[in-house]
């Protein structure tokens, strides 16, 4: 029989499937050529047209696609802090290894903060124990010139003493208000300290010799409520007294040009309220000066200024002793 060459007849030697079902492969069944996609099935829609790869093409999709450059690749700027293709070492500030860096790795300023409040306060407790001493030596003396008669009269009789003792007072008031390095240093300071407060005491008792009793005992009570109270509502309040420094300065020289008037005019009346103002000034000062000592304010002095801060509170205090005492001895008239 010959051979069909249709394919669709002939058990002959050469047909494929003849060869294929005895084990011999034909060489015919390596050249048959690939299934005809372009053709459609029966019944159904043709197949899309094949691709470079001879396989079924696929239209395209609903979704678009992104388009990349062709390499090479460019690295982008290194971080700022490091070097390009460098790591950090392990005991670099900025290395944490492989947690997140903690926020609450600033131990040193809660440090640095716990001990300047310690230091403050040691200076606190420094100025108020040189205070409290100041201040007991002088309301002796002002024990002494008021209670015992030969003091009364020893004074009376020398005036003399208390120009001396006013010498004494302003020279060493103007050493350590002005001489920086010699009112740090110590002990000096601390004797340039103790001669000003021996003079100016001095001076207090003097003065409340020329007043009764009576009116000595209410102007220590009074100085005693206001300097109290005073200090106690410059720890509480809020409000910055330190800025006000440079008007209590220019009201001081008002008082100072108020005082030589009073000199002249001798009026019970006027000197009342010279004394009066007087005592509210120096209650300002003295509400300033303890927020300076504090150090929670605007401005503030040196933990190594202990010296200054006392005298400053010393002469506040003394001075609203004094204009007090004026104003009940002059009531009491």
């Amino acid at each position: 029989m010959s051979k069909d060459k249709s394919g669709s007849a002939g058990m002959g030697e050469d047909n494929p499937l003849h060869s294929s079902m005895f084990g011999q492969p034909s060489p015919a069944s390596f050249a048959m050529p690939p299934p005809n996609y372009t053709q459609a099935p029966p019944g159904g829609t043709p197949f899309p047209p094949p691709t470079a790869f001879g396989q079924p093409g696929f239209g395209p999709t609903p979704y678009p696609q992104m388009s990349y450059p062709a390499g090479p690749y460019q690295q982008g700027p290194p971080q700022p802090g490091f070097a390009a293709g460098s790591t950090a070492p392990l005991n670099n500030p900025g290395y944490h290894g492989d947690v997140p860096p903690s926020y609450y790795g600033n131990e040193e300023f809660s440090s640095s903060g716990f001990e300047d409040k310690t230091i403050r306060q040691a200076f606190i407790r420094k100025v108020f124990m040189v205070l409290t001493v100041q201040l007991l030596v002088t309301f002796s003396f002002v024990a002494v010139f008021t209670f015992v008669d030969d003091a009364k009269r020893f004074v009376r009789m020398n005036p003399w003493t208390y120009y001396v003792s006013y010498a004494i007072f302003f020279v060493a008031l103007i050493v350590l208000s002005c001489c920086g390095e010699f009112r740090r240093k110590h002990p000096w300071n601390l004797v340039a300290l103790s001669i000003l407060t021996l003079s100016l005491s001095y001076m207090v008792g003097m003065i409340a010799s020329f007043y009764d009793t009576d009116s000595v005992i209410m102007a220590v009570g009074i100085t005693a409520v206001v300097c109290f109270t005073v200090v106690l509502f410059s720890l509480q309040s809020k409000y910055d007294f330190t800025s006000c420094r440079g008007v209590l300065f220019v009201c001081l020289i008002v008082l100072l040009l108020f005082s030589i008037l009073c000199i002249f005019i001798r009026h019970r009346i006027l000197h009342i309220v010279y004394a009066s103002l007087g005592a509210l000034l120096f209650t300002c000062f003295l509400a300033v000066d303890t927020q300076l000592l504090l150090g929670n304010k605007k401005l503030s002095l040196s933990p190594e200024e202990y010296v200054f801060a006392a005298l400053n509170l010393y002469t506040d205090i003394i001075n609203i002793f004094l204009y007090i005492l004026a104003i009940v001895g002059r009531a009491r008239e």
